[in-house]
């Protein structure tokens, strides 16, 4: 009987090294792995064997081409109107190492990126200007963007903005009237 249980123990601890050093990474996925901490590999869209105890997937991170549309922000122009825009990023992990280790969340980190660029590049126009340089606007936020989302490993190859006619004086200048 002390035979079979040690034998049943045996059996159960190989079922679980076995489980522990295989691992199966997805085609539109990169895991990367840490061993005893440390940054060891990243591989993508592979079975992978990993020594058990030793090696750990610590993220696995979607390769493919996200689209995050933002709710509309209210922005002040230069002549202290407030519009609110629509915002819509497209992003792609091309790192998947920096993308885990050089920022928490890289998609709250583009988000909020991408408001306080719009508010920047806006608040510097006219309304005027606003409603009629959206290709402007577009491209001075792509180009914020590809420079701090390149080094969170990712890259923006498009953003879109759209400023809605709804408008309203800014709460200051209705007091100084």
């Amino acid at each position: 009987m002390a035979a079979l249980i040690v034998l049943a123990v045996i059996v159960l601890l190989v079922v679980i090294v076995v489980a522990k050093s295989v691992a199966l990474v997805p085609q539109a996925e990169a895991a990367v792995i840490e061993r005893l901490g440390r940054y060891a590999r990243t591989v993508s869209g592979q079975l992978t064997f990993l020594v058990p105890f030793v090696d750990k997937i610590r993220a696995k991170v979607d390769l493919r081409e996200r689209v995050v549309s933002f709710p509309p922000q209210p922005v002040i122009t230069q002549d202290n109107l407030t519009l609110n825009i629509d915002t819509v990023v497209y992003f792609q992990v091309t790192n998947p190492q920096a993308a885990v280790y050089e920022i928490n969340n890289y998609i709250v980190g583009v988000e909020q990126l991408t408001t306080t660029t719009l508010r920047n590049v806006v608040g510097g126009m006219t309304l005027e200007e606003t409603l009629t340089s959206r290709d402007s606007i577009n491209g001075q936020l792509r180009g914020v963007l590809d420079e701090a989302t390149g080094r969170w490993g990712c890259a923006s190859p498009a953003s879109s903005s759209r400023a809605s006619t709804r408008r309203r004086r800014s709460r200051s200048r209705w007091r100084s009237r």
